[in-house]
């Protein structure tokens, strides 16, 4: 259920900071120096599982356990993503009720632990990574806008199903997609793309 109510802002978005951008340590720290100055308004930040992640798949890879033990190690590596950012960028407050910090003010970074226990929205497999999460997350939220920061740009003209063949975006986005009234937006190194508007703005 969206999480309105008193003090909890009209519009925010859910943004989605892909870990992938370790790699360029400035552009990471720009990105979280923006998000807690306020420039893309109130924001919940999702977190990447980087490389931590990557280790995941390596050692699944080499051990062969379960993909729904390697989803909730995937959490684990968002979660310790969570507070690599908010030690980079201190004005960060990792939480796992991201609600209750947009409705305090302040810049929430979502700790997902609370997932690894299951969800039936959610399949436990690599084709749900941080971006569906953050589709998931700014659906149960009430958000208006759901920004996934990339490391690459997307190709013009090209639609969330074809963002997910090419590995830009993860297998289950289109999916999580549909459950997300609001705008998706990727934003590169070239600047913001927006891949859907609200279906409030398509229906009109």
């Amino acid at each position: 259920m969206p999480r309105q109510g008193p003090g909890f802002p009209g519009a925010f978005t859910v943004v989605k900071v892909g870990g992938s951008l370790v790699a360029d340590r400035d552009r990471l720290r720009r990105v979280l120096s923006s998000l807690a100055d306020g420039e893309d308004g109130p924001v919940a930040i999702v977190p990447g599982g980087g490389a931590l992640a990557d280790a995941v798949r390596t050692t699944q890879t080499a051990l062969g356990f379960s993909d729904p033990l390697a989803h909730r190690l995937a959490l684990d590596a968002m979660a310790g993503m969570a507070r690599i950012f908010a030690a980079i960028e201190p004005r960060l407050v990792v939480m796992q009720d991201p609600g209750a910090g947009l409705a305090a003010g302040i810049v929430p970074v979502w700790d997902p632990s609370p997932l690894a226990a299951g969800h039936p929205e959610i399949p436990e497999s690599w084709d749900v990574t941080s971006d569906s999460l953050a589709l998931w997350l700014a659906a149960r939220l009430g958000a208006a806008r759901c920004l996934l920061v990339k490391s690459a740009d997307p190709a013009p003209g090209a639609a969330l199903a074809d963002l997910a063949r090419i590995g830009l975006v993860d297998a289950a986005v289109p999916a999580f997609a549909t459950l997300f009234a609001g705008a998706i937006v990727l934003r590169g190194p070239g600047g913001d793309r927006t891949c859907r508007g609200s279906l409030s703005e398509r229906a009109a």
